[in-house]
């Protein structure tokens, strides 16, 4: 049984952080906090909302520049973030479970289990993100 079977289910609701529902982020934030016992920033609320593009754009862009993330070449490991474009921009995130899957949100569906190896995510990845507390530890 993965670690990430407990999350498959919860519903999405925009800028939620709990497991009673949350965004893309917000699961992650969720992860990281059950699974890791790391505090990750909420951002909620420093976004209008889930179908503000750009804002999301930002966030994730500032994440990276100036926060923790750091860019992962090679082969993702569990808890990485893979991080995609909707349209021309960085928008949404999923939680790696092993490389080529990962466990998301999005919309009004509930948080599943997908492959982004293949279909509709593939020419999506912009790339895998590591949180810097974590490039030394392995999880394989």
């Amino acid at each position: 049984m993965s670690w990430s079977n407990k999350y498959v289910g919860i519903p999405f609701k925009e800028f939620g952080r709990e497991s009673k529902g949350c965004d893309c982020y917000g699961l992650a934030v969720l992860v990281y906090a059950e699974e890791l016992g790391m505090q990750l920033l909420s951002y909620a609320g420093d976004y209008v909302s889930c179908d503000e593009r750009s804002e999301l754009n930002v966030l994730f862009s500032n994440a990276i520049d100036f926060g923790p993330w750091r860019k992962i070449e090679g082969a993702a490991k569990p808890f990485d973030i893979a991080l995609f474009r909707i349209g021309n921009l960085a928008a949404h995130c999923g939680v790696v479970v092993k490389s080529g899957v990962m466990l998301h949100v999005q919309g009004e569906d509930q948080v599943k289990v997908e492959s982004y190896q293949s279909g509709a995510w593939k020419p999506r990845l912009l790339g895998h993100y590591r949180h810097a507390d974590l490039v030394e530890r392995s999880f394989d």
